[in-house]
């Protein structure tokens, strides 16, 4: 099955402000790290599928780590 792409608004750990993102579902736990649209700082990103196979994102500053 290929993977599906979508959109999800996440608030930057370090300017609090809501971003937009384009996560890939490739149906496993990734992690990368993405530029703030606003501040340009590095957020650490944390994509996980739970067990009702729902994907949930998490971000960190990189001092969160």
């Amino acid at each position: 099955m290929p993977a599906e792409l979508f959109s999800v608004q996440v608030q930057c750990p370090y300017c609090w402000e809501l971003i937009d993102v384009v996560i890939d579902d490739a149906g496993e736990a990734q992690e990368y790290i993405e530029d703030c649209q606003v501040c340009c700082r590095p957020i650490n990103f944390k994509v996980l599928q739970n067990s009702n196979q729902q994907i949930q994102v998490q971000v960190f500053s990189d001092d969160e780590m």
